[in-house]
């Protein structure tokens, strides 16, 4: 039986909220699957993100920070969650300046949900060039620094999965596709 005949979508019956915090809220959902059962769902639901591949030059600008949930210091692409109301392309720019320091032209790359499994996050993808020193101030809980590294270099180390976090390395390797490396 072709794909497209099957009925996969799961009929929402009932939302709980069990958790509203200040960046995600956690669902229970009872749903009914396609065969008819009913059973449930935990949703994390979050407003989206943005994640930026800055460039300066031939070199990409990560941060660095401990990252709690996994306890342990990564290197990333600058990022951060949609304020509400706030589009994707002003939260890039205000991001990119809060975590780098600099402004830039910035262009979509593309979009993609970060686990889709439990979560609704979906995440924006820009690239950021000319880049300018226009800096805001950084997030009261954020500590960062900021590391400058030849792109050819973290297109390497993407590509052999040295980075730990997958929206750096699927940026970077969406990047390199759009630069033609």
């Amino acid at each position: 039986m072709p794909d497209e005949e099957i009925e996969l979508r799961e009929a929402l019956l009932q939302a709980e909220t069990m958790f509203a915090g200040r960046m995600i809220s956690l669902n229970l959902d009872t749903v009914r699957l396609p065969n008819g059962v009913e059973t449930t769902r935990e949703v994390v639901r979050h407003p989206g993100a943005v994640a930026i591949v800055a460039l300066k030059d031939d070199q990409i600008l990560l941060v660095r920070q401990y990252r709690y949930p996994i306890d342990q210091i990564t290197l990333e692409i600058p990022a951060g969650k949609l304020d509400e109301g706030e589009t994707p392309l002003v939260c890039a720019e205000r991001e990119l300046r809060e975590e780098t320091g600099y402004g830039g032209k910035l262009t979509f790359v593309g979009k993609f949900y970060s686990t889709p499994g439990y979560s609704d996050e979906i995440m924006h993808l820009f690239m950021a060039k000319d880049l300018v020193w226009n800096p805001l101030s950084a997030d009261e809980d954020e500590f960062l620094s900021v590391v400058s590294l030849p792109f050819a270099e973290a297109l390497q180390q993407a590509e052999k999965s040295e980075f730990t976090d997958a929206k750096t390395i699927l940026g970077i390797l969406m990047a390199a596709r759009i630069m033609g490396k």
